[in-house]
């Protein structure tokens, strides 16, 4: 939307410091040198005066609004935003009518949009005769992953970038620019001073808003990570259980738990469940690693899982966390094997390619006399007539008679899953021969 007109009072209003340190040029913008480095995509753009639609992809707090309005400036663009939130289509309609009116007096329109994912499909496909004959350059800035929430055609017109979470070094930078600012350091111990930066989660503009709220409300004392706790009131960690963030953390404890590492495994649980994540999530993704990660190496994990899950269910907090950890342990070091995952996978495939196939006659039921003479069930072998309930019979269709989709390997319980099944087509080839 429009900037509003600015009030005669505006200078003596005071500003956030958040806003009092916006950058000025590209330059000064901190933890994005991957794309306004030297050789960053963004940097080139300006050096080329050729600022091209895109999309911001990045946490809160990392630099989406004001890299926009700097791009603009840097090319000599009418710079222009909107909020997804607050803003509609007939908002829009008068920003296009504007940009239209200065596109012809050969000026360019860079049209931000904030929290772009919140718009529909239907109004965000009124941005596209817009981009298409250049009277906006359209920057749109989401937290959400633009695969799922942007329809195909605005992505096939934009180009995405992602926004980094700000890591320690450029929260430092930021810190030290805000004491300079205010032209004094913060009453800080310096453990409180690390704290402060973990507690930021790699939000810029959150960090500079503790920094105003300790200023303002400490007594000048230094401040230990307790009172310094106290004194903001510290939020929850960071976890959307809507968003990419949910997602990310599951697959951080996944992998973990595949790469046999129970302490990330842990410690990503963790984080889930202190953030508000349902217990009943993790138990999901526990269940889920049991069978695809650990499978018939150690069959006894789905069992824990499912035992621990129903204790849970059963007996709740604060106790239940012993059942989830136990869980999260065993599943994290038990032996690992995908090969039934893989064999299911195998098997569809030749599914596919076999539909119109029939099984063996030997090996159908043949429940009439009319099934009998066409020669179902003839020459069925009883497994249990055989020494060891083994027949040694092909149950596949002559067409994939052979083959082989369960390959264990030799780790934990399918070590002796695999000798058993190299004895038994050892006596098949044998029978068959």
């Amino acid at each position: 939307m429009p900037q509003p007109e600015p009030s005669l009072f505006d200078s003596q209003a005071p500003r956030p410091l958040a806003d009092r340190l916006r950058p000025a040029s590209l330059s000064e913008v901190v933890g994005q040198d991957h794309l306004l480095g030297a050789s960053g995509p963004l940097a080139r753009m300006v050096a080329a005066r050729a600022i091209a639609s895109m999309v911001f992809w990045g946490p809160p707090g990392t630099g989406k609004t004001t890299i926009a309005r700097l791009l603009a400036g840097a090319t000599d663009l009418q710079f222009e935003a909107v909020s997804a939130i607050q803003g509609g289509v007939a908002d829009l309609r008068k920003v296009f009518e504007a940009a239209k009116g200065r596109r012809a007096g050969g000026r360019g329109t860079l049209l931000f949009v904030d929290e772009i994912h919140r718009f529909n499909r239907a109004q965000q496909d009124a941005f596209l005769p817009y981009i298409e004959d250049g009277t906006i350059i359209l920057v749109g800035a989401t937290t959400e992953n633009p695969s799922f929430e942007l329809n195909g055609a605005i992505l096939s017109r934009v180009r995405v970038f992602i926004l980094n979470a700000l890591d320690a070094d450029a929260l430092r930078l930021l810190l030290a620019r805000a004491e300079q600012a205010i032209g004094r350091p913060l009453p800080l111990a310096a453990a409180a001073r690390e704290a402060l930066l973990g507690m930021a989660g790699g939000d810029g503009r959150y960090m500079l808003n503790m920094v105003e709220q300790i200023v303002t409300l400490s007594d000048g004392d230094e401040l230990d990570v307790e009172a310094m706790g106290q004194l903001l009131q510290r939020r929850l960690p960071s976890h959307d259980k809507a968003g990419d963030g949910h997602y990310d953390l599951l697959s951080a404890f996944h992998k973990s738990l595949r790469g046999s590492d129970p302490h990330a495994a842990l410690y990503y649980a963790a984080r889930m469940v202190t953030a508000g994540e349902a217990p009943e999530a993790v138990f999901r993704r526990l269940a889920c690693a049991a069978s695809e990660d650990v499978g018939m190496a150690d069959p006894n994990a789905m069992v824990q899982v499912i035992t621990a899950w129903q204790a849970f269910e059963r007996i709740g907090w604060p106790e239940g966390r012993l059942f989830l950890a136990q869980a999260i342990n065993y599943v994290a070091t038990a032996p690992k094997s995908n090969a039934s995952y893989a064999g299911w996978d195998a098997a569809v495939s030749a599914a596919r390619r076999t539909s119109h196939v029939a099984p063996p006659m030997r090996i159908l039921n043949a429940p009439t006399r009319l099934m009998k003479d066409i020669g179902r069930h003839a020459g069925y072998q009883y497994d249990h007539d055989f020494p060891d309930a083994y027949a040694g019979q092909e149950f596949l269709p002559d067409e994939l008679a052979g083959s082989t989709f369960y390959a264990p390997n030799e780790r934990g319980f399918e070590r002796d899953v695999r000798r058993r099944l190299e004895f038994w087509a050892g006596r098949k080839a044998r029978q068959n021969g």
